[in-house]
């Protein structure tokens, strides 16, 4: 039985990491705790660094990776806004890290609980991004992370995100497979770009003109490219040594469904439960989770949306100022030109850690199937009193 962040740890320590740089912050902290108490008792052989913010925390793991020593670091929220400037460090240094985003809502208003703004802020950082539905998949989806980052035509940054609380404390029983098949599944890190070396010295992130700056950005989006291919590779050799398959992006009932709801995260499950629901009423409604958000799996959700279908997106966060919130943005970006049959309804629910509750799916579904649509977001399960709660009004 497993928490969330106790299958990050794990599966941080199959990894065999060498270098830990830890700054405790809720949800996540529990992951910094469990990977001391790791290298405390000698079962994991790293050196573990206790840093005074999350912007050194990126900065260490910057520094070691750069040594030819895989890495690890997690963060949630503020932390990982305060790590924003490093983030692109990172990417640009084409370094391999891979970080577990305990999922939790930026301020203000201040909140502990989970929606998905802090990683959807990040989203164009230069980092993949992997959202889990459950406790195994934190563990699994770190490890196929690990190993197609760290590909020589890859070579990204990579977010394994979980909601928090609803999984990052949430305990499940994980299959947690054996070290010596995780070394024949991840080898021994081995550095394939930049690397710092005493007796071979070199600069690394200097001053770039503009003769260059744009080339350097190219190879990224060119290992943007390849990383879909090789994620699909990596997902399905795993599948072969563990016996559990993914997809970049998954489908759920939908061969002839005349509504579909898209989401990721721990919300799916809920979602799928509610699909069943209504096809014991005879009622064609399917879901599409979306397993990894970058690069953005747009060729498989072309195959995968049924023709004609009404589409709703359910996003955890909301690009304020614009239609729609991010992850239906991307879906009506990937759709508008190749699927011009498809309507696309954006959503918004479940933020700062209100539960996604079956009337809220069930509300969108209702719409989508009376033929319902506004291309504006339609926000769910907001209380009446929205515009009058805790406002401030001039006492006369």
């Amino acid at each position: 039985m497993l928490e969330g962040n106790g299958a990050a740890s794990e599966a941080m320590r199959l990894a065999r990491i060498g270098v830990v740089s830890a700054y405790p912050v809720t949800p996540q902290s529990p992951i910094a705790e469990v990977l001391s108490d790791y290298v405390s008792q000698g079962r994991l052989d790293a050196e573990y660094v206790r840093v005074e913010s999350e912007h050194s925390a990126m900065s260490v793991a910057i520094g070691a990776q750069l040594t030819g020593v895989r890495t690890g670091t997690a963060t949630s929220s503020v932390g990982l806004a305060l790590m924003f400037e490093m983030l692109g460090v990172a990417a640009g240094l084409r370094l391999p890290i891979v970080m577990p985003v305990v999922n939790r809502a930026l301020v203000s208003p201040w909140s502990l609980w989970c929606d998905h703004q802090d990683s959807m802020s990040v989203r164009d950082s230069g980092w993949m991004q992997f959202y889990a539905e459950d406790c195994q998949e934190v563990l699994d989806l770190i490890l196929i992370a690990y190993k197609a980052a760290e590909h020589a035509d890859v070579l990204l940054p990579t977010m394994v995100c979980m909601d928090g609380f609803f999984l990052s404390h949430m305990s499940q029983a994980v299959m947690v497979p054996d070290q010596e098949d995780v070394d024949a599944f991840l080898p021994f890190y081995e550095a394939k770009n930049l690397k710092l070396d005493p007796s071979d010295p070199m600069f690394i992130n200097n001053l770039t003109p503009s003769t260059e700056f744009m080339e350097m950005r190219y190879q990224q989006f060119e290992g943007f490219n390849n990383a879909s291919g090789i994620i699909k590779e990596t997902m399905a050799e795993f599948k072969n040594r563990f016996g559990r398959g993914y997809q970049p992006v998954e489908a759920y009932r939908c061969e002839d469904a005349e509504a579909v709801i898209i989401s990721l995260g721990s919300m799916s499950g809920t979602v799928k439960h509610i699909v069943d629901q209504y096809r014991e009423k005879g009622k064609k409604v399917g879901s599409i989770r979306i397993v990894c958000f970058r690069p953005f799996p747009t060729e498989d959700l072309l195959r995968i949306v049924p023709e004609n279908a009404h589409v709703g997106v359910l996003d955890r966060s909301m690009s304020l100022g614009a239609q729609a919130g991010p992850v239906c943005m991307e879906v009506r970006s990937a759709l508008s030109e190749r699927r011009p049959d498809v309507r696309v309804q954006p959503y918004v629910a479940g933020l700062g850690g209100r539960d996604l509750r079956p009337v809220a799916v069930t509300t969108a579904i209702d719409q989508m199937l009376e033929g319902t649509f506004n291309p504006a977001a339609q926000w769910l399960d907001v209380n009446e009193n929205a515009m009058t709660i805790r406002r401030y009004t001039e006492v006369a």
